[in-house]
């Protein structure tokens, strides 16, 4: 018997080894206009829970502004005297009527606007924290990427023409029907145009494919990204960038 080649197993093969995957690209009417090639190194990597809890709550510590503030047995007016003698008065002993125990004393283990949330994080778990964000988004059919929104001008009727359109697809129905955090729209260079059609958009979101962030990404439903061809090698370098520069 000859022998036969699976082209399908055979193309199968050659992208598990070349690390690729491939997910179709729509246009601005909501109809497919093609597919697109995606590194498996960005859209394949698996899910690490803690690794994205630490890389999550610390953007959200660095993001955090102190507000909450309490006045210590230092910081509250007046204090300055000794209430009455240490011995001989047969009350007990006090330095200060400002002390905590005190009505009108400093307050004692309260929260304080002088203390730093913030937290580093490493630049690897950072990219590869996007990464996961990424895939799991893609796995479970989050993710759409349009070919161009075509915008030329600040148009907010024809950037909800297209978000209506594009929710025509079975799946991201909620492009159009959630009313908060529908969608992650990014881009690979954003304008003017672009900006300020989708800023009156209440239930949508625009980035530079270079600030996407898991914060980000997992906050809304779904992610839409223009450009997939130019969007994936911007993600895609920001790891390769970083080892690069470190060796």
């Amino acid at each position: 018997m000859p022998f036969l080649v699976d082209l399908a197993h055979l193309s199968k093969f050659v992208a598990n080894i070349l690390n690729i995957m491939e997910a179709p690209i729509y246009n601005a009417q909501g109809k497919k206009a093609g597919s697109v090639t995606l590194p498996e190194t960005v859209f394949g990597v698996a899910w690490n829970a803690s690794l994205m809890h630490q890389v999550v709550t610390s953007m959200q510590d660095n993001a955090r502004t102190p507000v909450a503030h309490v006045k210590d047995r230092g910081d509250v007016r007046g204090g300055g005297k000794k209430p009455w003698r240490q011995k001989g008065t047969g009350r007990a002993r006090h330095g200060s009527i400002r002390s905590p125990i005190w009505k009108g004393g400093g307050v004692t283990h309260g929260p304080s606007k002088e203390k730093v949330y913030a937290r580093s994080i490493p630049k690897k778990m950072r990219a590869k924290a996007l990464y996961m964000a990424l895939s799991k988004k893609l796995r479970d059919g989050e993710v759409i990427f349009v070919e161009s929104f075509g915008l030329t001008a600040p148009k907010t009727a024809t950037a909800k023409k297209a978000l209506t359109a594009l929710s025509g697809i079975s799946g991201f129905e909620k492009l159009s029907t959630k009313r908060k955090n529908a969608a992650l729209i990014a881009f690979p260079e954003m304008n003017e145009a672009q900006q300020k059609s989708f800023r009156n958009l209440g239930n949508v979101r625009t980035m530079k494919v270079s600030d996407l962030n898991p914060v980000a990404i997992l906050g809304n439903s779904i992610v839409v990204i223009e450009n997939p061809e130019a969007s994936a090698k911007i993600i895609e370098g920001r790891m390769t960038k970083r080892v690069t520069s470190e060796k």
